[in-house]
């Protein structure tokens, strides 16, 4: 059995205050918080070896994965990060000072604008997606990768079913006495 952790006795402290409360959702959203914000400040301490940040890292990223040399109307961009779209503009802005990133006119639209990845920025985040994706299995090197796989799908159903039910707004009622 693996070994307790900080949520276990969280859960433990309810059981005894509020026997009543089914906390089994409490525990999973409770490591998924832990662990996403765990894995994402080491992350960032990562990212910074390369002069950048997370935020930054996403930008470079989505635009080396759309791949193609005419790049990403900002967006377009902002819609396929995988961060919310504030403070686009100054990410943009700071990117393209530092040389990763270049913003020209649209050839279809000269009203718009294509952001697209220096050879610079291109070099940079192969590096750092390279390096982060070794960092990252090494984090997880204690569990076997068929494990990893089940974990991976079990995480693919939950954020599902996650989604579906803010989409749908479903809330659960609040009681009020």
């Amino acid at each position: 059995m693996t070994e307790r952790d900080g949520v276990d006795a969280i859960i433990d402290q309810w059981a005894a205050e509020r026997p009543d409360l089914e906390t089994l959702a409490m525990a999973v959203f409770g490591r998924i918080y832990r662990a996403a914000r765990v894995a994402g400040d080491a992350q960032e301490r990562f990212h910074a070896r390369f002069g950048i940040t997370r935020a930054d890292f996403d930008v470079l990223a989505t635009l080396r994965r759309a791949g193609g040399p005419d790049g990403l109307s900002p967006g377009r961009l902002t819609a396929e990060m995988m961060l919310s779209s504030g403070g686009t503009t100054s990410r943009l802005d700071r990117l393209e000072k530092a040389g990763h990133i270049v913003r020209t006119p649209d050839p279809a639209d000269r009203r718009a604008l294509q952001v697209r990845l220096t050879d610079g920025g291109r070099a940079l985040i192969d590096e750092a997606v390279g390096a982060g994706l070794e960092q990252q299995q090494q984090m997880l090197a204690g569990l076997p990768e068929d494990r990893l796989r089940r974990i991976a799908d079990d995480l693919r159903d939950v954020l599902a079913s996650v989604e579906r039910h803010a989409a749908e707004g479903e809330r659960a009622p609040v009681a009020r006495e």
